[in-house]
């Protein structure tokens, strides 16, 4: 169910919804929406809406009706048997009817009709593309690349515009401590060892990227006593015979303690979408500030990567998601990434999606989660990784098996190459048509020779298909592992 918050105070994961990693704090009045999860506190949540009428089945109808209106993309060999086909039929029908006037020999006539057919026997034509397609998926499914239908593949090497969602798939997914600041006379080693004592015991995503940060710099953690949630807020005990809080800018203020020369450092961090605890002291009826943490979800290495290798393929770049402005902008500028889109719940990236194809961009999108479903459907192709959730992986044409955006970048190089090994089979089936058919009409080839040439064509035609095996991509070849599946 959906509805509204009308007693309590608490923070929500909504990342299932939203993909937003750090929870939402939530008061009355507050809307909450099914398939969240309260982290914290009690909520009395009174319903509007059930069923059919909830926000996840909304997304599951988005998926099913784009689904629905997905045409499938002409093959190349179809528009090409159109012709060929009844086009052959009629110079075998002449070949005989022009050597039967020519000689009246029935017999002979019928062997160079017959050596006309046998030449333009499409095998060659029939293999050069299920044969590139079949070897395209190969090799990329060996390279943590899953391709679900040659739709996709043959899509994917025109793609103009990459949409990302940022949570999960630039980013690693999970708040990290990206900052700690002490107030004057303090360091942020004290800072930390007194945090990590009031969330060492809680399963907030904050307390874990605090235990997380503990745990790398090996910083002994301190007995606290009296702990007690303040939900909304933040938690509060007694460490080393001191009232600590740690909390939310709102438990700041409701504690009358000033920030003073840390105001400035905090705004700048919530401008880059960081999200601010601070460490108190309360003694008597006075409250000092000790210090901020700041958290943030970290980018990926491989983002760096990825999207500086779609540039140099000339694709441009565009970020969707239900994040914050800040942490989207900050984001973006730190990739290179050309447009920025945030704060969108998963019909707006769809509508989005469907505004650049109507633009004339070949759009592909990038996600992990749930409500990035219908915008991975309603794109020309959809990426997911394994590593989200499964409804995105079968709303995706392509997943890749692992959490490294630089799979993107190596998706659409294989799919360019076996579009261009489709082309050249091709190319060389009609080259054999195109000099077999007139030498079998003029009776300089029978039916025998011609079957070994056309044999000779489809061997080709295979092994210029097969040469894709060859293929590496770089996400590979920088980490190393020839086979990330088997890997795997």
């Amino acid at each position: 169910m959906d509805g509204e918050v009308v007693n309590g105070r608490s923070h929500v994961n909504e990342s299932l919804i939203t993909g937003e990693s750090l929870p939402v704090a939530k008061a009355v009045s507050d809307k909450v929406t099914g398939g969240s999860v309260n982290e914290e506190g009690l909520l009395q949540v009174r319903t509007l809406a059930i069923g059919a009428e909830t926000t996840l089945a909304r997304i599951i109808r988005m998926v099913e009706s784009a689904q629905a209106a997905k045409a499938p993309i002409q093959r190349i060999v179809d528009r090409v048997s159109a012709v060929f086909v009844p086009v052959v039929l009629g110079l075998a029908l002449l070949t005989f009817i022009g050597w039967f006037v020519y000689s009246g020999n029935v017999e002979q006539a019928l062997i160079r009709a017959v050596a006309v057919l046998v030449i333009a026997c499409p095998c060659a034509l029939g293999l050069a593309t299920p044969t590139a397609i079949m070897a395209g998926t190969g090799v990329a499914a060996r390279q943590g690349i899953l391709i679900k239908d040659a739709e996709a593949l043959e899509v994917a090497h025109s793609v103009t515009t990459v949409a990302f969602d940022k949570t999960g798939t630039l980013t690693a997914g999970k708040p990290s401590l990206v900052a700690i600041e002490a107030a004057d006379g303090g360091n942020s080693d004290e800072v930390l060892q007194l945090a990590a004592a009031l969330q060492k015991t809680s399963d907030h995503p904050l307390a874990h990227a605090v235990m997380e940060k503990v745990r790398d710099q090996r910083t002994p953690v301190l007995p606290a006593h009296d702990a007690q949630a303040l939900p909304g807020r933040g938690v509060q005990a007694v460490v080393a015979g001191q009232h600590i809080l740690l909390g939310s800018t709102r438990l700041m203020n409701e504690q009358g303690a000033t920030p003073s020369a840390l105001l400035n450092k905090a705004q700048h961090l919530e401008a880059e979408g960081r999200t601010i605890s601070w460490l108190l002291a309360q003694e008597g009826n006075q409250t000092r500030v000790l210090g901020l943490l700041a958290f943030g979800d970290t980018i990926k290495v491989e983002s760096y990567a990825a999207v500086a290798r779609l540039h140099e393929l000339g694709i441009r770049t565009v970020m969707l998601t239900g994040d914050n402005l800040g942490s989207a902008y900050a984001v973006a500028r730190e990739l290179g990434i050309d447009d920025v889109r945030a704060e969108l719940l998963p019909g707006d990236k769809a509508a989005i999606v469907q505004d650049l194809r109507h633009q004339g961009q070949v759009v592909a999108m990038v996600g992990d989660g749930l409500n990035d479903a219908p915008s991975l459907v309603a794109a020309d192709v959809g990426l997911s990784m394994s590593t989200g959730t499964d409804v995105a992986m079968e709303a995706a044409g392509i997943t890749l098996m692992r959490g490294d955006p630089r799979l993107v970048a190596d998706s659409f190089d294989v799919s360019r190459r076996t579009y261009a090994k489709i082309k050249q089979g091709l190319f060389w089936a009609f080259a054999y048509n195109v000099l077999g058919i007139p030498l079998a009409a003029l009776g300089m080839l029978s039916p025998v020779i011609a079957g070994a040439a056309m044999a000779i064509s489809s061997v080709s035609v295979v092994t210029n298909a097969l040469l894709l095996r060859r293929w590496r991509g770089a996400a590979t070849a920088a980490s190393g592992v020839d086979h990330p599946i088997q890997g795997a």
